[in-house]
């Protein structure tokens, strides 16, 4: 089974005695579940450090990939007011600071990142699934930006929203603040699939094992050179990538993988 690095600190409780975030290994990979049930894994600051630490240690491991994932019906229902409604703007930029860390954490650690989403996933909930790699959500699984019917508009939340669907569904998600069924999210491109509740860890772990075959250091500058080179113009990602491509030509695992395929046997890896 694999070791899973955990956070060295002691974790944050919830008022009935469970750690806000819970990380347990799940065969090659971690499980990182967001542990606030009765508050709807609702995002608040404590709740979010503790996620990226979460996140960061299992970047540190061994694992081979991350399962995201929320205890409870509610998968995120996304910020959690209760910090936000007296903060005064030094504080909302903290807030809102560690949370853009959390979001960049999830796409710089070197393992394939899946969500697997079921109930509502909404705001910073929503901005979770937009970010992490790959997603899977249960046929009861929604998705909504809400700010835009509201006095709040989703800013930060549309910044990973808008990097995963088209333009203008984006913005007919931030606009009008609907809630999307999960067909319409699979649809968008907001999720990888849709499967009965039922069948969710199994289309998950399915998925996962998919994402993370192979050589391990070879996927995670796969990761690094697809989110360095996305948003770059043409000519500017091509320079990139021959540089990456042409410098990963000369590690081992390459090495090995280009002679297996030679030999006609599997490659090894360490």
């Amino acid at each position: 089974m694999t070791t899973v690095t955990r956070n060295p600190a002691a974790p944050t409780t919830t008022p009935a005695g469970r750690a806000l975030v819970r990380v347990e290994p799940e065969g090659d990979f971690a499980r990182v579940t967001m542990n606030v049930p009765e508050r709807r894994n609702a995002l608040s600051l404590e709740h979010m450090r503790e996620l990226l630490a979460a996140v960061r240690a299992v970047g540190a491991g061994d694992a081979r990939g991350l399962l995201l994932a929320g205890e409870g019906p509610v998968f995120s229902s996304g910020h959690d007011f209760a910090d936000m409604v007296d903060a005064g703007l030094p504080a909302m930029r903290e807030l809102l600071g560690v949370c853009t860390e959390l979001m960049t954490a999830l796409q710089t650690i070197p393992q394939p990142v899946l969500a697997r989403v079921h109930g509502p996933a909404v705001a910073a909930g929503c901005q979770l699934v937009a970010t992490a790699d790959l997603a899977v959500a249960a046929d009861d699984a929604t998705f909504a930006i809400p700010g835009g019917k509201g006095g709040w508009f989703c800013h930060t939340p549309l910044v990973a929203v808008a990097r995963a669907v088209p333009r203008k569904r984006a913005l007919e998600m931030a606009f009008t603040g609907d809630l999307i069924d999960a067909r319409t999210a699979a649809e968008w491109g907001l999720v990888n699939a849709v499967v009965p509740a039922a069948e969710l860890d199994a289309a998950c772990l399915e998925l996962l094992g998919r994402a993370t075959r192979g050589s391990r250091s070879s996927k995670g500058l796969g990761k690094q050179g697809f989110y360095a080179q996305v948003d770059l113009d043409q000519a500017k990602a091509y320079a990139y990538a021959i540089e990456l491509m042409a410098a990963s030509s000369q590690t081992p695992d390459a090495r090995e993988g280009m002679a297996a395929f030679l030999e006609k046997r599997p490659p090894r890896f360490d």
